[in-house]
């Protein structure tokens, strides 16, 4: 069993928000071991059936249980109507809310509005380094990404045909099934072409060409993966939020193995030092800091800096209380000085800042201003260090 950094509140109701396959269920039946649970199971068809029916079955199995702690309900976006009876149990007794969904988009649009407050939200990704502690390998995590299912497979074939089979289904039923969108056609050439320009910066129109859609629907489908939790944007770097507003942000696909899988190119190798490790590295890193930032609470804001001769900086990490951190993120397995002092330089542009240029080379240094360091330890030394799985 692998000891997840997610760590629920144990005296108030809670959502668990996370793409399917991320472990969710697996997660709270570990977590609720021992109390005494309500486990209502929305995949399950004829579960759904019953509380679809009689949303008020709820309510009485809540009053007519003796000494219920928790009630757990998977994928309650199947039914956002549950959560009326779960507001009413919150306020009326001691009973507490463990809520799963893949989506938050079918929930945002009920009256509920997520419990006005009454559940803390959290977010279950794919499995992290930190968690993985000595299982970790980065090679299968660029190929294959962080589901906990592909690491129980025994070949990489049968590993490409789940992700291939996430990706379908994915599709049908977080996508087609929800009617999140009208025509299926468009999403699925635009899945593919965000899928292959992951870790850049977007470029709508040239996406929207390629998909056969406008450019406002293109910005649609782009809310759609972040609503359902596949994909994060990555907002340009300046002082003002107006101005960040204004230019384009970076999109990144929730798993590399995922993205791979969209991009239809799960059979192409990634080699040390070629351009797709490269590019898969720097996706998988920006992605472990997102995740940690986000199960440690840290509250840190993320950006990009790109300025107009193309100079570029790949994450800016704003820390509350803390210099902002400007990192590089660099897949040699030598940190190399011409990039280092070309980071000191735009580090110059900012008043209060830290450089880091993290990559594979296991060595820590100080070039100039900046720290150079392995990738993992670099993450600590920001801030988005956890200790290792068991």
């Amino acid at each position: 069993m692998v000891k997840r950094l997610l760590s629920p509140s144990k005296t108030s109701s809670f959502f668990i928000f996370g793409p399917r396959g991320t472990g969710k269920t697996t997660f709270l039946r570990d977590w609720v071991e021992g109390k005494n649970t309500l486990w209502i199971d929305l995949l399950d068809p004829d579960v759904e059936d019953l509380y679809s029916r009689s949303p008020g079955t709820l309510g009485q199995e809540i009053r007519a249980a003796k000494n219920l702690d928790w009630v757990v309900i998977d994928e309650i976006q199947k039914i956002p109507r549950l959560l009326d009876i779960a507001h009413a149990s919150i306020e009326s007794s001691r009973v507490k809310f463990a809520l799963t969904g893949s989506s938050a988009r079918q929930l945002k649009k009920g009256t509920a509005n997520l419990l006005a407050g009454r559940a803390f939200v959290y977010e279950l990704f794919p499995l992290t380094h930190a968690e993985l502690g000595e299982d970790f390998e980065l090679s299968a995590a660029l190929r294959w990404g962080g589901l906990p299912k592909p690491a129980l497979l025994p070949s990489d074939e049968d590993k490409g045909e789940f992700l291939r089979a996430y990706a379908r289904t994915y599709l049908k039923e977080e996508v087609w099934a929800e009617h999140i969108v009208r025509r299926l056609d468009p999403f699925r050439r635009f899945l593919e072409a965000a899928a292959q320009c992951s870790g850049d910066i977007v470029n709508f129109t040239n996406i929207a060409r390629d998909s056969g859609a406008d450019v406002k629907t293109v910005q649609s489908y782009f809310e759609v993966l972040e609503d359902t939790l596949v994909g994060i944007l990555l907002d340009p770097y300046h002082e003002s939020i107006r101005k960040r507003q204004r230019a384009n942000p970076k999109f990144y696909l929730f798993d590399t193995g995922v993205k791979r899988a969209f991009a239809r190119t799960l059979t192409e190798t990634i080699e040390p030092r070629g351009y797709a490790y490269g590019r898969a590295f720097e996706h998988f890193v920006i992605l472990e800091a997102h995740r940690i930032n986000s199960y440690l609470r840290k509250d840190y804001r993320f950006s990009y800096l790109r300025t107009k001769d193309d100079a570029e900086i790949d994450l800016v990490v704003e820390r509350p209380g803390a210099p902002t951190a400007l990192v590089e993120i660099k897949s040699a397995d030598r940190a190399d000085v011409k990039d280092a002092h070309a980071l000191e330089r735009l580090a110059r542009g900012f008043g209060n800042a830290e450089a880091f240029l993290l990559s594979r080379d296991p060595r820590l240094r100080k070039i100039g201003e900046v720290s150079a360091l392995p990738w993992d330890r670099g993450l600590a030394e920001i801030g988005l260090g956890a200790a290792r799985g068991s």
